[in-house]
């Protein structure tokens, strides 16, 4: 497996490519050093690497974030074999220009007063640090290259991992 560490704009667009628009496992820490992990859909990350979510006011997520910032995004693209995981600072606010910008009809479920909705909050992450994993080709040719590597025994890997700094 090759090692490529990443930083500043190469960082951020294999950020991008790999969790913009996809569901990641949002996870905060409580005071009680336990971690509280749930499912989210990633509204955007913008040219600067913030990754963007929306979640309701009264939410135990907006509460923990309130008690302590530090969050962590965890991505799972399996039919591509990418993975990403960030650390990050998370910040919840009401403004009104990024709610405008990517309200969805998807949101609508959630906040079913649209837009106006009372509840809809924004959260930003501001993400410092992570790790990748990539593969260069798609599950079937990875497959097969298991399989001739273990009947030759030699590993025939060609995916490339490595740090990301924002």
């Amino acid at each position: 497996m090759e090692t490529k560490d990443l930083s500043h704009d190469a960082a951020i667009a294999q950020l991008k490519r790999i969790a913009k628009g996809e569901p990641t496992m949002f996870c905060t820490f409580s005071p009680d050093k336990t971690i509280q992990t749930r499912p989210m859909a990633t509204l955007d990350v913008a040219d600067d690497g913030t990754v963007w979510f929306f979640s309701a006011a009264d939410s135990e997520k907006n509460r923990a974030i309130a008690a302590n910032p530090q969050v962590q995004l965890i991505y799972a693209n399996s039919p591509k074999s990418e993975y990403l995981t960030l650390s990050g600072t998370a910040s919840i606010s009401r403004d009104r220009k990024k709610i405008d910008q990517y309200w969805n009809l998807w949101a609508s479920n959630w906040f079913p007063e649209g837009k106006d909705d009372p509840a809809l909050t924004v959260i930003m992450v501001t993400a410092f640090a992570g790790h990748y994993w990539d593969n260069k080709t798609n599950r079937m040719i990875q497959l097969a290259k298991v399989a001739v590597g273990a009947l030759i025994g030699r590993p025939m890997d060609d995916a490339v991992h490595g740090t990301l700094t924002v």
